[in-house]
């Protein structure tokens, strides 16, 4: 039997189990993961409020999973999209967005590039070619990512999930994108709106980073 590389995601890891069966098969953070619009659409309201995205902006959710957040931008009027690696979650979204999510990288430029809770999921060896494939999807960030300190997530809870792989703190992240073509705007522990509770109980379990892409 061949070994998975320690630098290759396997797709297949965020199947049906991840997303429903999670936390009572001590995989993920996930039981039956659904569309909860008393959390979502107040969020993503803020995020849309406080980076001054306009209407007539686009936005690509990279790592949408089944494409809460697609469908929240787009009840409150922004037109946006999704991409996922898993074939599990975009086949079980909501069908009146489907056809605005998908498992390939799109060939076009979005306003924003918003990814929440992925990028911890990507090995190492891996991340800057993730970075340079986002930093060709849009010229504004928003990442938000799981913070560690002494290779541990600063919120227990992170820990439960098997795909997650980077567990470091802030000023890390920050280095990284700036060494991959990103120009940080602003980088920080909290987020109106955006994993209170979180932000309440951990400080600074969670990094909230606006970047733009470095002019050449």
């Amino acid at each position: 039997m061949l070994k998975r590389s320690r630098t290759t995601i396997n797709r297949n890891e965020f199947n049906e189990d991840y997303y429903e069966h999670g936390v009572e098969l001590g995989i993920s953070g996930y039981s039956n993961y659904r569309w909860i619009p008393e959390i979502t659409l107040p969020m993503c309201y803020y995020i849309i409020k406080n980076l001054g995205i306009k209407q007539k902006d686009t936005i690509l959710d990279y790592g949408c999973a089944k494409g809460f957040l697609v469908k929240s931008f787009r009840l409150l009027g922004v037109k946006s999209w999704g991409y996922d690696i898993s074939k599990y979650s975009i086949s079980n979204c909501d069908k009146k967005i489907k056809r605005h999510l998908s498992n390939t990288l799109p060939k076009r430029k979005f306003s924003w590039l918003i990814t929440k809770d992925v990028l911890e999921h990507v090995p190492k060896g891996d991340l800057n070619k993730t970075l340079k494939d986002m930093h060709c999807l849009s010229d504004n960030f928003f990442i938000v990512v799981p913070l560690g300190k002494d290779g541990k997530y600063v919120v227990p809870s992170y820990e439960r999930d098997i795909t997650h792989r980077i567990k470091e703190p802030l000023l890390w992240w920050i280095e990284k994108l700036g060494s991959n073509g990103y120009d940080i705007v602003k980088a920080t522990y909290t987020f109106q709106g955006v994993k209170s509770y979180y932000t309440k109980e951990w400080g600074k379990g969670n990094g909230f980073i606006v970047a733009k892409r470095k002019k050449a």
